[in-house]
């Protein structure tokens, strides 16, 4: 293990730099608490209505361009309303996550334990084993679109996924409803880009994504003391991730413009929208990667509550060439393949023999 895996919790972003594949110049913590910090208590994340994209006319779909591109220029992360998806879906699925994980035995969860399948690494991540750059206080299963019964693969068994087929149906309609969203949001990206709208229209039908559950369970005394986060500091990999936005609060996002962290707390039901290294990559840094965090709860009170998340990170599948996009100046970055720029930049988290070198 290198000096920088050692260090854990007190380990900084750019001891890993060599792992990305996008320019990344800031520099943190990966834990909150390991060296004095600083707060942002009065940027706020923007609002956007996806209602203005989906009833608005042409006017409206402008707008909604505008503002998404603006937020996602600047701070990275934009909280969408209007989005359409059942608030009563993100309340029960808090419910589900928990059941999930503190019904089904050790056991079984490790009969699943994460591994590769294609770019992502798919199943399930013991708590304190997400990435071995820290010991995150969470336990997490990634499920993509070979995980679901779409009626795609005529070989598709529900148990090569899932330990329990029950929770399938259920999961598989959050994906549909957020499937939903990816054109629009995409699309709405593109156009404040200057770019054609539907450039990677066919890219997204049925694309790959990872969809997880994150269960973070009560910290107990001994994690507390540890200096441990929910989840470490990183840049999401993706396109965008989807972040249905429920349960209580400790999502930070860090503000490159003077280096403080952000809280984030928008309202139940609203979806929190961040971009990702393919989008860095493919708008040539024009959208940067943005760096966020989950730490403990404010209120020592809530450390006995746990907390849930259902990511949803957009991908496109392996063979796809990522590139910058015709019209954003000069590249500053060659083609490579999918599958090369996640493997690559995703070892730092798994270790050097996941990347893939050839297509």
């Amino acid at each position: 293990m290198s000096t920088s895996q050692e260090k854990g919790i007190k380990a900084v972003n750019q001891e890993f730099t060599q792992f990305d594949q996008v320019k990344k110049d800031q520099v943190y913590q990966l834990a909150e608490g390991a060296s004095e910090e600083v707060f942002d208590e009065e940027t706020q994340i923007s609002t956007c209505d996806m209602s203005q994209f989906y009833h608005g006319g042409p006017e409206g779909k402008a707008q909604f361009a505008r503002e998404i591109g603006e937020a996602m220029e600047g701070i990275g992360f934009v909280i969408l309303e209007g989005h359409e998806v059942p608030a009563e879906l993100y309340a029960q699925a808090h419910e589900k996550v928990c059941e999930f994980f503190k019904t089904i035995p050790l056991k079984d969860k490790m009969r699943f334990e994460a591994a590769r399948f294609g770019s992502v690494n798919q199943g399930y991540f013991p708590i304190k084993k997400t990435s071995r750059m820290h010991p995150d206080l969470v336990e997490g299963w990634v499920f993509c679109r070979r995980a679901f019964d779409f009626g795609e693969h005529s070989d598709y068994s529900v148990d090569d996924f899932w330990p329990d087929a029950a929770y399938e149906p259920f999961f598989r309609e959050i994906v549909k409803h957020h499937e939903k969203l990816i054109l629009p949001l995409m699309q709405s990206i593109f156009t404040h880009l200057g770019v054609d709208p539907h450039f990677y229209d066919s890219k997204l039908e049925k694309t790959n994504y990872g969809f997880r559950l994150n269960y973070y369970p009560p910290i107990s005394d001994e994690d507390a003391e540890s200096g441990a986060g929910r989840m470490l500091g990183h840049e999401d990999i993706d396109l965008f991730t989807i972040l249905p936005s429920y349960g209580i609060d400790g999502l930070q996002v860090l503000n490159r413009m003077n280096m403080k962290w952000i809280r984030v707390n928008p309202p139940d039901g609203s979806i929190i929208l961040n971009i990702g290294d393919y989008m860095q990559r493919i708008t040539n840094d024009r959208m940067p990667s943005t760096t966020h965090r989950v730490s403990k709860p404010l209120d020592e009170g809530m450390y006995g509550t746990p907390r849930v998340s259902i990511p949803m990170a957009v991908y496109v599948w392996e063979e796809e060439i990522l590139e910058v996009l015709p019209g954003l100046g000069k590249a500053k970055y060659e083609p490579i393949s999918a599958v090369k720029f996640h493997t690559r930049t995703t070892s730092k988290y798994y270790g050097d023999d996941y990347a893939v070198e050839d297509d």
